[in-house]
């Protein structure tokens, strides 16, 4: 059992008999009255998304989850194909259970499958991940004076703003629970 003080972004409880993954929540105290949590939830069987708001200290029940190293082959339409690193064993999973985890998807990733009694159920990915920069515009000259930004295209297909100094091939780090930009990678 875990408490709407231990919630965390990105962990799956058990809510209506039900799997959800927690995408946000945020803790609201009003003038009046308890504590309430809003929390954003996405259905991990179904993948759809739904808004919750409870009173704060209810528990919930965490799924049980198993975890196993998986490498991300090929995507074909709107599966994706991942091999088991320990028994080769090769899974597809459908574009709803994996969510943003697209975005970083690149041929050789290695991530964390994510099992709920024996059936997949998604990625876990790490915080951050580096990928190349396939297409950007050229920065201007004298175009810094406050750290401006333009947008670049990786090789997932993931658009980015960076910095003006970052260029077609160069590689990036970029965090994968926003996003955004880290910093460049060599």
């Amino acid at each position: 059992m875990v408490s709407t003080g231990e919630i965390k972004r990105g962990m799956t409880i058990e809510l209506d008999g039900q799997l959800f993954q927690i995408l946000e929540f945020q803790h609201i105290k009003l003038g009046r009255g308890s504590a309430q949590v809003r929390m954003k939830l996405r259905n991990v069987r179904r993948g759809d998304t739904i808004e919750k708001t409870v009173q704060a200290g209810e528990r919930f029940t965490r799924a049980r989850l198993d975890h196993r190293n998986a490498q991300f082959l090929y995507k074909d339409g709107s599966h994706y194909h991942f091999m088991d690193t320990a028994s080769y064993e090769q899974l597809i999973l459908d574009d709803a259970l994996l969510g943003d985890a697209v975005n970083y998807l690149t041929d050789g990733f290695v991530v964390v499958l994510e099992e709920y009694e024996g059936d997949p159920i998604g990625v876990e990915l790490p915080a951050s991940v580096v990928m190349k920069v396939v297409r950007s515009d050229t920065g201007l000259r004298g175009d810094t004076a406050q750290g401006a930004m333009k947008p670049a295209t990786l090789e997932s297909g993931l658009q980015v703003n960076v910095p003006l100094f970052v260029n077609e091939g160069d590689k990036i780090r970029v965090d994968t629970r926003t996003g955004e930009y880290l910093e460049r990678a060599s």
